[in-house]
């Protein structure tokens, strides 16, 4: 078979491009068509196998696509003799992952699987009797006092999803950029460790505290001894083992890359808890079409005082509270026009109660759904725009309004903080480009959209600071250059040095594994 000729850059995507629109999404489209001098290849993690639709057109330098499902690995080969041996030898790295290991572990763990990997499946991997007995030996270690019914459905979960990493085909390139850690992140850090190539992580979101959110309010998982009033030290949990599994996943990711890239600042501080290396850290914020955006024309002259929330209709963009908000401003602006701008079929439940909540305020001649529009032909007439989101990264809605000179009212999530008020170090200093309230605080939102809405000099001053820092600070075709200079700075890189690991055994294991790696070795 003939070797496949390298990309420049494997690009390695965790549930999002080209399957799910918007956000990171766009974001990856986005890259792919501005570097259109550069080859990729996509590896796309999913689930499961059910058929996707792709919501993009793929750019014709995307050389291929493969697919990785975390929840349904190869069937592979029948169980052998030699499982229990393999399974001994891959415990150290499992055990250590699930304490929030490093990349050395995981380097164990992929040279222990590497000689049988074409044949190894979910049979010998998660239904053999030699797993089996693996299971028993990791509950008695991580958690003896807990449910082994459930700690054995959080194993195979957790094994599924690693090993389909660790199976998976990863396709030659000259650099590997993750848009995540996790297991997208893992596959980056073992592509790392296979071939010594470079690996970047970009992080819109961080990864593992997203996880650590939606552990802590999972239903799903109990707390051992949830109603004891003992006052010695709670034992492991669930809730402890998941998280730290996946803080381990972010240790392997961060060790293995040569830059790891967010959007802002305040991202950093949860990357370092992680174990980020602080040379390697760098903000590279998103950016819009400045010239674009700024050349929309204002036309608000003799039009009703007008806001707008753009986005989707869905509960993470809490929209109700832009509805109770806009309740409240009326009795100030009785005038008032409230647009929602954005499509409302995502949710199509939670779409219909923000209508009766409409109905039910009697505000139906003041908030309209508009549905999804082309934005350019909506920001001349608006004066401000509203995010009450509960969580974001980095919206380009804030940059993309107000690059136009429309300025923002927000809630303090995100890059959202930053964008509107301006960094720590910003100089000279702009002033403020809207206002940041609580979450779901619609008193908050009222009153700071009130100032705006009812001071021509205060709105003026908004809109000047806020076009202007997107103009310094976000104009895409300046972020564009610093990733163009990222990936070729990438590719020139010399091949990285093998992966130390801390003993003699696991040193002479993963000789013998790179030997058996060179051409012609049996």
């Amino acid at each position: 078979m003939t070797a496949r000729q390298p990309a420049d850059i494997c690009m390695i995507l965790e549930g999002t491009y080209p399957y799910v629109a918007g956000g990171v999404s766009s974001w990856v489209h986005d890259v792919l068509q501005t570097h259109a001098d550069r080859s990729f290849h996509l590896v796309c993690l999913l689930p499961d196998r059910q058929e996707r639709k792709p919501r993009y057109t793929v750019p014709g330098n995307v050389v291929g696509i493969e697919h990785v499902y975390l929840q349904d690995i190869p069937t592979g080969s029948r169980s052998m003799p030699g499982d229990h041996r393999l399974f001994r030898r891959m415990e150290h790295g499992i055990t250590a992952l699930m304490e929030a290991g490093q990349l050395e572990d995981l380097a164990l763990l992929d040279a222990a699987l590497a000689p049988a990997r074409r044949r190894l499946g979910r049979r010998r991997l998660l239904n053999s009797p030699a797993a089996w007995q693996s299971v028993l030996r990791l509950y008695d270690r991580e958690m003896p006092e807990g449910s082994f019914l459930e700690f054995f459905w959080s194993w195979r979960s957790m094994m599924s999803s690693l090993f389909a990493v660790l199976l998976a085909e990863i396709p030659p390139a000259r650099a590997y950029h993750t848009i995540s850690t996790g297991y997208a992140g893992m596959l980056a850090a073992r592509a790392h460790i296979e071939t010594r190539r470079p690996a970047l992580i970009t992080e819109h979101g961080i990864y593992t505290n997203e996880r650590r959110i939606e552990i802590t309010m999972a239903n799903w998982l109990h707390e051992v001894n949830a109603g004891s009033l003992t006052v010695q030290r709670k034992k492991r949990d669930l809730r402890d083992l998941w998280i730290d599994t996946f803080t381990g996943y972010s240790h392997c990711a961060y060790s293995a890359a040569w830059r790891i890239i967010t959007l802002y600042g305040g991202n950093q501080d949860l990357q370092r808890r992680d174990g980020a290396p602080e040379e390697r850290l760098q903000v590279i914020p998103n950016g819009i079409d400045y010239d674009r955006y700024s050349a929309v024309p204002r036309d608000t002259v003799g039009q009703p005082p007008t806001i707008a929330l753009i986005g989707r209709v869905v509960p993470i963009k809490d929209v109700k509270t832009y509805i109770r908000a806009a309740a409240m401003l009326r009795q100030q602006i009785p005038d008032l026009q409230a647009l929602i701008l954005g499509p409302f079929d995502e949710d199509p439940g939670y779409g219909q109660e923000c209508r009766d909540l409409v109905a039910m305020l009697g505000l139906g001649e003041t908030v309209k759904f508009m549905g999804q529009v082309k934005l350019d032909d909506w920001l001349g007439r608006i004066d401000a725009i509203v995010l009450t989101s509960i969580s974001e990264a980095q919206p380009l809605v804030i940059l993309e309004a107000g690059a136009a000179g429309v300025p923002t009212v927000a809630t303090d999530v995100g890059a959202c903080r930053e964008m509107i008020l301006g960094p720590p170090d910003e100089s000279p200093a702009l002033g403020a480009g809207g206002a940041i309230t609580p979450l779901a605080n619609p008193q908050a939102t009222a009153t700071a959209l009130a100032a705006l809405l009812r001071n021509p000099e205060t709105l003026a001053a908004a809109s000047r600071a806020i076009q202007e820092r997107v103009r310094l600070r976000y104009n895409k075709r300046h972020l564009d250059r610093i990733y163009g200079d990222l990936y070729a700075e990438a590719i020139a890189l010399p091949d990285a040095a093998p992966v130390h690991l801390r003993t003699p055994r696991q040193r002479g294991f993963f000789a013998r594994w790179r030997q058996q790696r060179q051409p012609g070795a049996t």
